[in-house]
């Protein structure tokens, strides 16, 4: 399982918030390189990166920072938030990012998402399915949907999707344990690799999530508040 710690940006700086909430902001470094560096020195290969300024845009703000990490360090990046048009798609491509992460499109302009997936290949096309009470939410999480998580992530999957990032949202920033019912239905009932992102609290989650068979786990705020620690990660990578 891939362990990918998660860089969160607004204004530049590394933040997280709770819950999605815009309002509920923490800053925990103004400068998202170091923190990136120091995730490398403990042997992390990955590094999942959210341009929250782009997210409520509607269109990348922060490819400067996605540039400067791509190339300061050998992370492999994912990228999301923002992405709205092909010119973001190869915005973000250009300045570094080995996958990009697509949500809000994937549920407005299917036919579009369906085309990125063909053009640049599934393995670096990610489905970004952030759901609140198991619904799609879009656009930084801003605005909802009514599309089921499960139903949206097996459409996408007989279309040739391959990987899937899936947040619930009202864990996420909570530290209070990921969605692991959630996750264990789309792992039974689909194909997709899953990532697991939201609520990871402790390594003992971690180890729980790899026991599942999911493809990833992006760790955020847990890592930040010190409830699991780099060394501990790093053991398992």
């Amino acid at each position: 399982m891939r362990i990918i710690p998660a860089i969160d940006i607004i204004d530049g700086k590394c933040v997280r918030l709770t819950k999605g909430d815009y309002n509920q902001q923490k800053t925990y470094n103004e400068n998202p390189l170091e923190v990136a560096k120091m995730f490398e020195d403990f042997g992390i290969k990955y590094l999942h990166v959210v341009d929250l300024d782009g997210a409520k845009a509607k269109q990348i703000i922060n490819y400067k920072a996605l540039e400067t990490l791509a190339t300061k360090t050998n992370l492999n990046i994912d990228f999301g938030g923002g992405i709205k048009y092909l010119q973001d798609v190869e915005t973000a491509f250009s300045a570094g990012a080995k996958q990009i992460t697509v949500g809000s499109i994937a549920v407005q302009k299917p036919e579009l998402m369906l085309e990125w997936l063909n053009q640049y290949a599934a393995e670096k096309i990610i489905l970004g399915a952030d759901c609140k009470n198991r619904k799609i939410a879009t656009n930084g999480w801003l605005e909802s949907s009514e599309l089921d998580v499960l139903s949206f992530i097996q459409e996408y999957e007989k279309n040739g999707a391959k990987y899937s990032i899936v947040t619930d949202i009202d864990k996420d920033g909570m530290l209070a344990g990921p969605s692991f019912e959630l996750y264990e239905e789309v792992l039974s009932q689909s194909k997709i690799s899953l990532i697991a992102s939201g609520g990871i609290t402790t390594i003992e989650d971690v180890i729980k999530l790899k026991e599942m068979g999911c493809e990833g786990a992006i760790i955020g705020k847990a890592i930040y508040e010190g409830t699991i620690k780099l060394k501990e990660l790093s053991e398992l990578c």
